[in-house]
């Protein structure tokens, strides 16, 4: 069953103390009471907490008053939360002093021997059921696709902003409402017999699904992480092609409809080209006029691949098991199976 909300979604479900303060200061309009120390930087609690705060920048929650989009009590939780995703990934994923992003974007096109990863995983083992729970999760990513980016393009100037804005003007459908990617993933998941209303699945979505969308949210909300958040767009645009191109093989395979295969089949070419637009004229030209943001740029590129890498690991461990690898009792909503 698929529906269309045309108010912003509820508010998800506490996943710990620290969500639990976020939520009800946002039900009760009162300074967030946040529990000291934070937890882990990678928890369901602590990403929760964070995806809902960045909600308030996009669609909002339902009976949330729009104000407190820029509270000041929840501002400085969220720098709290954020310092600390912050400095976990960058104690993580440490650039090295030789590093630079032309580096670290070369090695995203050198796939593994194996074939291990979800899109390998889903074109030849995947069941209807595997490929429902993905677009449930991704759908977090894919509603808001291309929305965080364009924070950035106030941020660059000269041939990085004309060629960002070349790329970010395909992904919101060239002037057509019904072309806007993240309608193309919508009309997927009504091919996939999912409820297609923004924020659906997030009560759903595993902490590192969460992880991947907050990472671009906090790289598209800090003008001083501008050149990370470049190196997250030049990450997606380079791995998206291949993996698009086995993920429309998996749909056709299980006998998905035709919205659900063209979604990737749409990115295949064009990301094809976004990829070359994006590493000669918006990494390049960020790069010429402000050379120092060499090491943010790298560090978007290997902040991005290591959650991706972490998401990967949870769907991967789950469907290889058998069980499902959305969070408990959801799993019958999505078609686990």
């Amino acid at each position: 069953m698929t529906t269309t909300r045309l108010r912003p979604p509820p508010l998800p479900t506490a996943r710990g103390p620290l969500s639990v303060a976020v939520l009800t200061a946002l039900r009760d309009g009162t300074g967030p009471d946040a529990p000291a120390p934070l937890p882990d930087a990678y928890g369901d609690d602590l990403q929760l907490a964070l995806y809902t705060l960045y909600e308030l920048h996009y669609q909002g929650f339902a009976d949330v008053p729009e104000h407190l989009e820029w509270d000041p009590g929840l501002l400085a939780l969220r720098a709290r939360l954020e310092d600390g995703f912050l400095e976990a990934l960058r104690a993580d994923v440490p650039i090295r002093p030789d590093e630079t992003p032309e580096a670290a974007l070369d090695e995203l096109q050198v796939e593994p021997a194996d074939g291990g990863g979800v899109s390998h995983f889903l074109r030849d083992h995947g069941t209807l059921g595997h490929a429902r729970e993905y677009a449930a999760i991704r759908s977090l990513y894919h509603l808001k696709e291309a929305d965080p980016h364009a924070w950035v393009i106030p941020r660059l100037r000269g041939r990085a902003k004309a060629a960002m804005v070349a790329v970010e003007y395909d992904e919101f459908g060239a002037g057509r409402a019904d072309e806007i990617h993240a309608q193309l993933f919508a009309d997927l998941m009504a091919d996939l017999g999912l409820d297609t209303a923004y924020g659906t699945y997030l009560d759903a979505a595993p902490a590192e699904a969460l992880a991947t969308v907050n990472l671009m949210s906090l790289f598209g909300l800090h003008r001083a992480l501008r050149g990370a958040l470049v190196g997250h767009f030049a990450t997606v645009e380079v791995t998206s092609s291949p993996a698009s191109r086995r993920l429309a093989q998996a749909l056709e395979r299980v006998g998905a409809g035709p919205a659900a295969v063209r979604f990737y089949t749409e990115h295949v070419e064009a990301d094809a080209v976004h990829e070359q637009v994006v590493r000669h004229d918006v990494v390049a030209g960020l790069l010429e006029h402000e050379p120092h943001l060499a090491d943010d740029v790298a560090f978007g590129v290997r902040a991005t691949t290591y959650l991706e890498d972490r998401l990967a690991e949870r769907l991967l461990s789950a469907w290889r098991s058998g069980a499902t690898a959305l969070r408990s009792g959801y799993s019958e909503s999505a078609g686990a199976g």
